[in-house]
């Protein structure tokens, strides 16, 4: 998985999942998406502002407060 500095907020976000292809690359998929068009299903990483955001709760990079969210 990407780091969280490349990849921001998503990867503290309850409405990501990680898809991959067969090649090895990953995507960050924006579940959220599929229901608020203002969204983009596979944005543009790093994502350092999104409406969408909620924080994970189960999430392993809780301690980087460094990002901020709206």
């Amino acid at each position: 998985m990407l780091d969280s500095h490349r990849v921001g907020l998503c990867v503290r976000c309850v409405h990501h999942r990680v898809t991959g292809n067969r090649r090895g690359s990953q995507f960050y998929l924006c579940g959220l998406a599929m229901t608020d068009p203002r969204l983009r299903k596979y944005p543009r990483l790093p994502v350092l502002r999104c409406e969408g955001f909620e924080l994970d709760e189960q999430s392993n990079d809780q301690g980087r407060g460094n990002e901020s969210h709206e």
